[in-house]
């Protein structure tokens, strides 16, 4: 009977099909590239209570969608907007209204009939001014108004009592209404990156507020009046040019969060300490000279950033912030760190580089719970035995270009305190300079190994010798000239080519005059080996030189003369024009079939401009080149 029933249950047509339809309450259309409202829309509008029509490309908005009397939620961020319909104030029952991202320039005056109204989200518009019917938005919780162009605030801002959020950030304000001291409920107000020269008066009275954000603004002075604030549990005021923090400051009790950063400050007010609820303090990027005592106060903190400043030494009673994980001081002075670091056995994360740190305490191998320290940038020697206690290490960077988080260690014995330290390739350190090397720990790279064989690879000396039976006097010093460094497998190739070709000239010199002429054909012939080198030789009996071309060049020479060819290898002599000096040029190329590749319209394309020349020398006495026997091949 049961299965009959469950039978008989899953045979019962749906609502579609008896003719009843699901009323549509909430319809997205987001991301679809729209230019206008769908038509569709408009024949829900007597049941439609969510429309959301984000990122498209509307233009403007139809007056039949303010018809849609139910809608209390209407999303229209990031399209292109130029107005802000009066049609908007029949949506009676709208009670969230998103329109940031848009290019409207004013809100219509009778927005006010929004009565409803909560949330209003009108960001990255260019609005200048609020109109005064704004003002009886009196149901409005949450404003956002941020990076608009509103210079002010109307003077009946302060209607609106139930704000409880309110963002004005990236806008040009310079101050606020004194009737905003109404705002008894407001928690979070961001004022940031305004025009502001000092704390608004009228913050005093707002003794709810939570969060407070004043960065980026010009203020000079944190008042005591901020100590008013019992309730203020966040505080942003970095990126100002404040010069001093009002003692008084202690008043905020609650206060967790503490932003000081990018300002002028040369100390904190030592009431700081009193802060017992503290839990992130930054004041990195000023120009402390130093912590107050008080800072050991702060139980509660777990972040604590005092980068670059101007700090030599930090007080001992920052050991008492047992609670620290996360401890930044490094781009300051510090010469050595106090032994009561060993106490903050919660840091996990400690940056201490670029400092002026000789050694470190042994203390510091009681932080157990250290997982990452940076001390790169220092004048370390060596690093204290207690070290081998860090058994939860995972990144010690002791160089700037270190490609491991962890570099072994081995102990060896201080020759100055004879303690047992740790040390390794690394120490001691350097400090940076701007042609210092930083140290490298790759197995691959050597920085003393690779400028020798750079060397090696770069220099391919000649040696200028006289031939000793013609002249006795000592040989010219000659001009070298540095062209880049070749790869090492064709400067191989070249240091052969030049060292066979310097070889047969050499053999040739040293003969009488009688057999010149039949010596300067034998030197003129280059095999497959010793293609890509040039040798031009200006003598003073003939004033001619001999050039090596590849013969699919020859017939276009203006000087052509055909001599006999060895081994049908294709080279011709070519006279050429008489020269003061003599040159031996080497370049890359690697074989013959290479130069004979080249068409007829590259004409006088020599084979040793094929690739920039690697060397070349000029000397003024001419008939002797000779690669030094030294250089290894």
């Amino acid at each position: 009977m049961s299965s009959k029933r469950s039978l008989f249950v899953r045979l019962v047509p749906c609502r579609c099909l008896r003719g009843e339809e699901e009323p549509v309450t909430s319809l997205d259309y987001s991301h679809n590239s729209l230019e206008q409202v769908p038509k569709e829309i408009f024949s829900f509008e007597k049941t439609l209570e969510e429309l959301y029509l984000d990122a498209n490309q509307i233009e403007e908005l139809p007056k039949q969608l303010f018809n849609c009397q139910l809608l209390y939620r209407l999303s229209l961020p990031d399209n292109d907007l130029a107005v802000l319909p009066p049609g908007i104030a029949n949506l009676i029952n709208l009670r969230e209204l998103d329109v940031s991202k848009n290019s409207i320039q004013e809100f219509p005056e009778n927005i006010k009939n929004c009565k409803v109204l909560a949330i209003l989200e009108a960001s990255v518009n260019p609005i200048s001014k609020l109109p005064e019917g704004f003002t009886q938005l009196l149901s409005l919780t949450q404003l956002y108004l941020n990076d608009a162009f509103l210079e002010f605030l109307p003077a009946s801002f302060g209607r609106l009592t139930k704000l409880q959020i309110l963002e004005l950030r990236e806008n040009q304000l310079k101050m606020l209404p004194k009737s905003m001291h109404k705002l008894t409920q407001l928690e979070r107000l961001d004022l940031g990156s305004n025009e502001f020269t000092e704390v608004p008066e009228v913050l005093e009275q707002l003794t709810g507020i939570r969060e407070l954000w004043m960065d980026g603004n010009k203020l000079t002075f944190l008042p005591g009046m901020i100590g008013t604030l019992k309730q203020l549990r966040y505080l942003d005021v970095s990126k100002n040019n404040l010069e001093m923090v009002d003692e008084q400051i202690s008043g905020c009790e609650n206060l967790q969060d503490l932003l000081l950063s990018n300002n002028a400050l040369t100390q904190l007010p030592g009431s700081i300490g009193s802060l017992k609820r503290l839990t992130t303090l930054k004041v990195d990027d000023n120009q402390l000279m130093y912590l107050p005592d008080t800072i050991g106060g702060l139980t509660t903190l777990d972040e604590l950033d005092c980068s670059f400043n101007e700090m030599e030494a930090l007080p001992s009673t920052v050991g008492q912030c047992v609670t620290l994980r996360t401890f930044a001081a490094d781009h300051n002075l510090l010469t050595q760190m106090p032994p009561e670091m060993g106490s903050l056995k919660n840091v996990t994360v400690l940056f201490l580089h670029s400092n002026k740190l000789e050694t470190l305490p042994e203390e510091m191998g009681d932080m157990q719970k250290l997982k990452v320290i940076n001390l790169s940038d220092n004048k370390l020697k060596n690093l204290p035995y207690s070290f081998t206690k860090l058994n939860q290490m995972t990144a010690m960077w002791l160089s700037e270009n270190q490609s491991k988080p962890l570099i072994p260690l081995q102990k060896e014995e201080d020759p100055e305190t004879h303690k047992t330290v740790l040390t390794n390739y690394m120490f001691p350190q350097q400090p940076r300079t701007e042609e210092y090397l930083p140290n490298s720990d790759s197995e691959s790279f050597n920085p003393s190994l690779w400028e020798e064989q750079r060397k090696q690879r770069a220099q391919v000396a000649f040696e200028c010798d006289e031939d000793k039976d013609e002249r006795e006097t000592p040989p010219r010093e000659g001009n070298l000239k540095r062209y880049p460094t070749p790869y090492p497998d064709e400067l191989k190739n070249m240091v052969k080519t030049a060292q066979s070709v310097a070889h047969r000239l050499k053999e040739d010199e040293s003969g009488d005059e009688a057999g010149k002429e039949t010596r300067a054909s034998e030197r003129n012939h280059i095999g497959v080996q010793d293609v890509g080198v040039k040798v031009i030789e200006s003598t003073c009996t003939n004033g001619r030189a001999v050039e090596m071309v590849p013969k699919a060049t020859m017939n276009s020479h203006p000087n052509y003369e055909p001599i006999d060819s060895l081994d049908n290898h294709s080279i011709e002599r070519i006279p050429l024009k008489t020269s003061d000096n003599m040159r031996a040029m080497m370049n890359h190329d690697d074989t013959l079939e290479d130069s004979e590749e080249l068409s007829s319209e590259e004409g006088e394309m020599k084979i040793a401009e094929m690739r920039p020349p690697l060397i070349e020398i000029s000397i003024n006495q001419p008939k002797v080149v000779a690669l030094s026997k030294d250089k290894k091949r």
